[in-house]
This record gives structure tokens, C-alpha cells and sequence, in this order.
């Protein structure tokens, strides 16, 4: 794994949430990054991507954030990549049951998109 984070597979089913997430990333950020709108799109791109980095919205449609962890988890070509949770839920709780299921960190949002890149490599580096 190189050490400069370049590749960051996206996963988001809010469109206007995503647009702000892959502009901050690409724009201020210049990530490669491949968006997809559900867990089901995200685990049939995962391997063909080959991201360093999987940043996840924690509540979508038919396979939350979780259970989409839970099966990249699960396929060797991609148990290893690192994954951040986005999520409108603070609770203390919650983020630490999100890092007990083996994810990195947590972003809260709403979120500054100024400094969500700051954020995502600081989390990089202390993986």
C-alpha cells in the first residue's frame, strides 16, 4: 500500500451529500475517487477499483454501512482496506460501535468540506 492516500472508493445514496463529498475530495483534496450510491454497487466495484480507502455513509437503502463493511470484510481481496464511517448520528455510542465493527473513524456530518480532507488523512496516517 502506497503511503500517500490517492484512491477512495465513495459510498453515498444522498445525492446532494455526494456531490459536496466527491467536489471537497477531487477539488480540494485531488483524490481519484469512484462514487456509488448503494453497498450493492460499492461491493461489485471494490475489487475492480482497488481503492485505499473506503469512505461510507453509515444509513442507505437495502445494505447499510455496516453490513456493506461486514462483506468487503469478507472478501480477501479487499478485508484490508481501511473504512471511515460518515454519519448524521453523534452519539458516542454509535461511533464507537462503528469502530468496534473495525472501522477507522467516524465523520459526523453535517460536516466542513473545507477540511473533510485534512480529516480523512489524519485518520489514514493513524491506521
Amino acid at each position: 500500500m502506497s503511503n500517500t492516500l490517492q484512491k477512495i472508493l465513495y459510498v453515498e445514496d444522498d445525492e446532494s451529500i455526494a456531490e459536496i463529498v466527491k467536489m471537497s475530495l477531487e477539488d480540494i483534496g485531488d483524490f481519484e475517487v469512484l462514487h456509488c450510491f448503494s453497498g450493492i454497487t460499492a461491493l461489485k466495484e471494490v475489487e475492480n477499483f482497488s481503492p485505499q480507502l473506503v469512505l461510507m455513509d453509515v444509513m442507505m437503502p437495502d445494505m447499510d454501512g455496516p453490513e456493506t463493511m461486514l462483506r468487503m470484510k469478507a472478501m480477501p481481496s479487499v478485508a484490508d482496506i481501511p473504512i471511515i464511517f460518515m454519519t448524521a448520528r453523534a452519539q458516542v455510542q454509535e461511533q464507537k460501535q462503528y469502530m468496534d465493527l473495525g472501522a477507522i473513524g467516524v465523520i459526523v456530518k453535517p460536516f466542513d468540506p473545507i477540511t473533510l480532507c485534512d480529516r480523512i488523512r489524519d485518520m489514514w496516517a493513524k491506521d
